[in-house]
């Protein structure tokens, strides 16, 4: 999830005051929050049903349902794969800057991933299906000893990971070590630092993404036999083709109006992913009834509300503070010492 110096990886939003830097002082990529951002509502769309079925993690797919098609090929699995990639990239972004300011800059990384599981193992207490368990384990057994492997090396993993994931698991959570490799070697390769610079490679990328996501969807609606592959496979096409689009977006006259959106929502992810989580339950106990039965004009009601709510709440708060509550006590635990929370 839920990262730069913040539960995901992210840069200042407009109108959010203050320097344009991270916590650690890098200057911050607006592209990234605005990423984080938009995954973030795809993410809370596409759980509401889970998390509100207290405590059952999966759930029929909506796809089965005729009118809810729409789901199952545009939203479920097409999200996690862009906050795994952003992970992976916010971790290495986190390692440069501390390299620059940490005698140990790996204790450091040890740190926030054995914080990062403390968070997930509490919000496992309200609900079963927490990603941030599986990113802290993940990021501890593979992503902090890729930090001493050469950047080639992290990209051939990555691709091997990612083809076993598919071959073997189906996808799934199973697809997260080779994200997380993948979002580093973008990073140490030094692509990202450039992710803002020219609208011509995200937007050739995302032809490709597209090309590829086309049949990917068709493969995935015609062919129920297989349907855990086609789904990831999609997924990953389709996560490619948002990301490109945000980014080409981002270099038109729509850019200030994606950072108004998204942003705040990007910059407080861990807070406003685990809220979620209690305001989802909460709703149900009102609503009552099986979730599993609820219409998707419900669940897109009720992930809106939420949205909305914590957009407004996440834009207030960053106006006088430099992170959200729980991203400062994440790098309060990474840097073992308090850092200024007041702008």
């Amino acid at each position: 999830m839920p990262h730069h110096d913040s539960p995901s990886h992210a840069p200042a939003p407009s109108g959010a005051g203050g320097p344009a830097t991270t916590g650690s002082g890098r200057p911050r990529i607006a592209a990234l929050d605005v990423v984080r951002g938009f995954a973030l509502c795809g993410i809370l769309l596409v759980n509401v049903q889970p998390i509100a079925n207290a405590g059952e993690v999966v759930l029929p797919p909506s796809a089965a349902r005729p009118g809810d098609a729409w789901m199952g090929l545009l939203a479920e699995q097409r999200f996690f794969p862009i906050f795994s990639l952003l992970f992976g990239i916010g971790f290495s972004l986190l390692l440069e800057s501390a390299a620059d300011r940490a005698a140990r800059p790996r204790l450091l990384l040890l740190r926030r991933l054995l914080a990062l599981l403390g968070f997930g193992l509490a919000h496992m207490l309200l609900w079963q299906g927490d990603i941030l368990t599986v990113y802290a384990v993940v990021g501890l057994v593979v992503l902090l000893p890729s930090t001493w492997l050469p950047r080639w090396a992290v990209t051939c993993l990555a691709a091997a990971l990612l083809a076993t994931s598919l071959a073997v698991y189906g996808g799934g959570t199973a697809l997260v070590p080779g994200l997380f490799l993948l979002g580093s070697a973008l990073t140490r390769y030094g692509l990202i630092d450039r992710t803002e610079r020219s609208i011509l490679v995200p937007a050739v990328a995302g032809l490709v993404f597209a090309a590829g996501a086309a049949p990917a969807l068709w493969w995935q609606t015609g062919d129920r036999s297989d349907m855990g592959l086609s789904m990831a496979v999609a997924g990953l096409l389709v996560a490619g083709v948002y990301v490109c689009a945000l980014l080409v977006v981002l270099r038109t006259p729509l850019r200030p109006a994606l950072r108004v959106i998204f942003a705040p929502l990007g910059r407080m992810a861990l807070t406003n992913y685990l809220t979620a989580t209690v305001l989802v339950l909460a709703v149900g106990h009102v609503l009552g009834g099986p979730p599993d039965g609820w219409s998707m004009t419900t669940v897109s009601l009720i992930a809106g509300a939420i949205l909305t709510a914590q957009w407004l709440w996440s834009t207030l708060w960053l106006r006088r503070y430099r992170q959200g509550p729980l991203e400062w006590l994440w790098r309060w635990a990474t840097w073992a010492r308090r850092p200024p929370l007041r702008r």
